[in-house]
């Protein structure tokens, strides 16, 4: 379909229409060597929010003396960034790693153990509808990963554990170094996990006797078993190598057209939870009225020209 629309129709249409519509191409790809900058609008106890790039978010798991390990404040943080991040105009794309040693020690026991042991009220039916009604907020916390509209890339080194499975899980694409090593921990500590390694996990690997094995038995998947598996994509020396290979990565997306690349999120996203012939339907509803965004004609112009897309300024979305 881009050939078809990049052809005959859109040469004529681009004579007539470019000099009102394309704005002066600017170079958009900020250094790779300047420094992260905090970011004035997001302050955490537990994640520290910084600009990687241009137009490139880095959410860092923070709490490296406690292992990354989440708490009560952690799953309610995980919310409130990334539903601000879904609303940043300026934002494109996203790397999550972790401080420290790892990625993520997963649940922080010690802390979250009494928040479902005194669980509030009267009877066992009123007990049990609370405590399902935490269990829906807590996979909310990794939920509003999925549901971002900007592509989420996970940078993982070291251990990722319990719930650092189910985090990635709801990431698009996943980095990590030679070191890491990966583990759904949750039946050694008694339960089944519950918010998304068991509803997400079969979707990514797509081997459900692997899945199964995984989870039944806690056992580490080591990084070339993650990579072969297809858990993640790519697998680097170090964290630093691997964090510039997520950041160049974020940056490349950041550079494309955003109704382009968060369409795409959201139609894969739609595509994965319904059949085929849904998800062309709404693909067609979807794309009745994105194929008119000025980026098409930008895009095409670029491509005529033999440009780069990181040559072109999209507006903002």
């Amino acid at each position: 379909m881009a050939a078809a629309v990049a052809g005959s129709v859109l040469r004529g249409l681009l004579r007539r229409q470019l000099s009102a519509q394309i704005q002066p191409l600017l170079s958009f790809r900020a250094m790779s060597s300047a420094p992260e900058q905090p970011h004035a609008s997001h302050s955490y106890e537990t994640l520290k929010v910084s600009q990687a790039r241009e137009k490139v978010l880095h959410v860092e798991l923070n709490r490296p003396d406690k292992r990354n390990a989440m708490n009560a404040v952690f799953w309610r943080e995980m919310v409130q960034c990334f539903n601000k991040i879904t609303q940043d105009s300026e934002c494109r794309a996203v790397v999550v790693s972790g401080a420290g040693k790892l990625f993520t020690a997963g649940i922080d026991l010690m802390e979250m153990s009494s928040v479902f042991v005194m669980v509030e009220g009267d009877d066992m039916a009123r007990k049990a509808w609370n405590l399902r009604k935490k269990i829906r907020e807590y996979q909310e916390s990794f939920t509003v990963l999925q549901r971002c509209p900007k592509p989420v890339i996970a940078a993982i080194h070291g251990g990722c554990i319990g719930g650092g499975v189910d985090l990635i899980s709801a990431c698009d694409i996943r980095y990590c170094t030679q070191d890491a090593w990966f583990q759904v921990k949750e039946v050694d500590v008694g339960l089944a996990a519950d918010v998304g390694t068991l509803q997400r996990l079969p979707r990514i690997i797509g081997n459900q006797s692997l899945v199964n094995e995984l989870a039944f038995t806690a056992r580490k998947m080591m990084a070339p078993e993650a990579e072969s598996s297809g858990l993640v994509s790519r697998v680097f020396q170090d964290k630093q190598a691997m964090l510039e290979g997520a950041f160049e990565l974020a940056a490349d997306i950041a550079g494309k057209s955003p109704v382009a690349v968060q369409g795409t999120k959201i139609n894969l996203m739609y595509s994965r939870d319904h059949s085929v012939s849904e998800g062309l339907r709404y693909m067609a509803t979807w794309n009745m009225s994105m194929l008119q965004s000025e980026d098409l004609m930008k895009s095409a112009q670029a491509a005529l020209e033999k440009k780069s897309t990181k040559d072109i300024v999209f507006s903002k979305l």
